[in-house]
């Protein structure tokens, strides 16, 4: 006679990490990617500041709130915007690699699924700067907004024409609102507190901030959001939510004894 416990593995419904040197190649690809990408839509400043004036048209026919009303309230105190633009500069990457690495460390399962969803829909904001370049409302004389992070510190980005970083005519969709709103759905979905929804304010602080700052139009958190809510139809996220804890193994006595013919 031999004995076979119930699972010398895993429990049932949970997901292995995956390989982190994976992992980490895979995001950071993602990443370079994502900049790459973006530097390469470079060179259509006209079309730009043309595709400004037609959105912020469209914004104003169909009676979305004005940006200027949330900068407005931001202007009230020096301090106030100063830590706008600190958020701006400062979470974005941040909040979502720690994200992440909570994910990967405690819900390997949602973390597959986040990963998933962030690179669709990462990838797909690729094409919308060749496809519809746009300058950001405060380059736009139009609005009558000001450029928060030069007046008042700190500026992110410099003059359009001397910035080797980034391209700062692909405004849409805004990948901030976007990846804050997968920080919050995929923290929802992973947890069970009854506090969870409070999750929720870091897309809500990060809309106001990047309106207010005058980096992007509402329609750009509009976009970012349709372009997840795709993502999130056809990548569904995992039932099951599972601790961080090392569970230790059952005592000898609990495991069933099997007996084995010869």
């Amino acid at each position: 006679m031999r004995t076979a416990t119930d699972s010398a593995g895993a429990p049932a419904g949970d997901i292995p990490r995956p390989p982190v040197l994976r992992e980490l190649l895979l995001v950071l690809g993602l990443f370079t990617v994502y900049k790459l990408g973006r530097r390469l839509a470079i060179g259509h400043t006209a079309t730009a500041f043309h595709n400004a004036d037609r959105v912020w048209g469209l914004e104003r026919t169909v009676h979305l709130p004005g940006e200027g009303a949330v900068q407005d309230l931001l202007l009230r105190n020096e301090t106030v915007v100063h830590l706008a633009n600190v958020y701006y500069a400062t979470v974005h990457f941040p909040a979502t690699g720690l994200f992440l690495v909570w994910l990967y460390l405690c819900r390997p399962a949602h973390y597959v699924w986040a990963r998933r969803v962030l690179a669709a829909v990462t990838s797909a904001a690729l094409i919308l700067p060749f496809a519809f370049p746009l300058a950001p409302p405060r380059m736009l004389a139009s609005t009558g907004l000001e450029d928060t992070g030069r007046l008042y510190g700190p500026a992110v980005y410099g003059p359009p024409t001397a910035d080797h970083l980034s391209n700062q005519f692909a405004a849409m969709p805004s990948l901030h609102f976007g990846w804050a709103l997968m920080v919050a759905v995929g923290l929802i979905a992973a947890t069970r507190s009854r506090w969870r929804w409070l999750w929720l304010l870091h897309p809500v602080v990060t809309l106001t901030v990047i309106v207010g700052t005058a980096n992007h139009y509402w329609l750009d958190s509009i976009a970012a959001t349709l372009m997840f809510l795709l993502a999130f139809t056809f990548i569904r996220a995992p039932a099951t939510t599972t601790g961080c804890r090392a569970r230790r193994p059952r005592p000898p006595e609990d495991r069933a004894l099997v007996p084995v013919a010869h």
